[in-house]
């Protein structure tokens, strides 16, 4: 396994400006050579900025989707739901790109078997980030959903912060022309070291793309 590339930027502002190149790029790519592109995008704070800049640029939108990498199982609008800020993110006129999670199914499960069947088998390009913890997408630790090898879209066997979580899993993850993890901020230092030396004891360290790379903020790679 070899680790991820490291791109160091300024600031928050700056890693998002560059994320959102990488997307613009990928897409416009994948347009060129294949006609369509398929993206995907993770929850939390930092992509915010991202897609807000992501959205002004050349960019394919109408041979584009965008995947969800992972959401919380919650309400419609709800603020836990990284659909509600991506909606908030992203100008009107490009909601129709989106192609949310259902996670207000009653049925979990046969809602994130639908959800791998409308996958293309390989995206483009793919959006994480991390936590403090070492979690990435919804593969958090120590739930059954890091095993799960057969399924490209599995729901976790528990809560994590307050709920359960749709999220595609490694096969899926790994299967990515170009995987990048925005990373920013200092409480960021001590898991994004462990995911560039490879680390495996966190659930990010065991992503395994052919083309990933990490993009960080001069808080989150300070000391690196």
């Amino acid at each position: 396994m070899t680790p991820p590339r490291l791109e160091v930027l300024p600031d928050h502002e700056a890693a998002a400006r560059r994320g959102a190149e990488l997307l613009a790029t990928a897409a416009r790519d994948a347009v060129a050579e294949r006609g369509s592109a398929s993206l995907a995008g993770s929850g939390g704070t930092d992509p915010w900025k991202m897609f807000e800049a992501w959205s002004e640029m050349d960019v394919p939108w109408e041979s584009t989707e965008l995947f969800q990498v992972d959401e919380r199982v919650a309400p419609a609008g709800d603020e836990q739901r990284n659909l509600t800020h991506l909606l908030l993110a992203l100008p009107v006129e490009r909601h129709g790109l989106i192609r949310p999670m259902p996670v207000t199914d009653d049925d979990l499960d046969a809602a994130a078997a639908r959800y791998e069947q409308s996958l293309p088998e390989v995206l483009d390009c793919v959006h994480l980030g991390i936590g403090p913890d070492g979690h990435t997408a919804s593969l958090v630790p120590d739930d059954p959903v890091l095993d799960v090898a057969d399924r490209r879209v599995a729901v976790t066997g528990g809560t994590y912060q307050g709920a359960r979580r749709m999220t595609m899993t490694y096969p899926q993850l790994n299967a990515s022309r170009l995987l990048f993890w925005l990373v920013t901020g200092d409480e960021k230092r001590d898991p994004l070291a462990k995911l560039l030396a490879g680390d495996q004891s966190i659930p990010a360290g065991r992503v395994n793309a052919a083309d990933m790379l990490v993009i960080a903020d001069e808080a989150a790679a300070a000391g690196l």
